[in-house]
């Protein structure tokens, strides 16, 4: 009878740590990213993987949904475009003279951002934590 129990409890408790988790990565809560790979990117070129320091990519972002911002520690860059697509929240905005686009994985929090210019493009790989 014990064990009969115990196995819809253990069910249940994953099931709701699941949600819980899932929607820390959903835009409802604000999040920290850490940027951990880059790459540098020209026409015609090979792309150059590196780390983000390599291409002036500070080492945490904060993501604030509802101010519609990303902030980092010399410059908030505002959010000009939010989009929930299936199982990522897509967000755009320009910075620098740079247009730059994030992709946040709702289900892990894992991120991908580009910034781009006529003359090439990086690309970050991290992961971001709720606040």
């Amino acid at each position: 009878m014990e064990k009969i129990i115990r196995v819809p409890l253990a069910a249940l408790v994953w099931a709701l740590s699941s949600t819980a988790i899932a929607s820390d990565f959903d835009g409802s809560k604000p999040l920290i990213c850490a940027p951990v790979e880059a790459m540098e990117c020209h026409s015609g070129e090979k792309c150059e993987a590196g780390i983000p320091d390599d291409v002036g990519a500070p080492a945490f972002m904060r993501i604030d949904f509802a101010k519609k911002v990303i902030v980092g520690p010399k410059r908030t860059s505002p959010i000009r475009s939010m989009d929930k697509d299936g199982n990522q929240i897509l967000l755009q905005g320009t910075e620098l003279n740079l247009a730059w686009s994030m992709a946040l994985n709702t289900a892990d929090g894992k991120m991908v951002s580009t910034f781009s210019s006529r003359d090439g493009a990086f690309v970050l790989f991290g992961s971001c934590t709720p606040l």
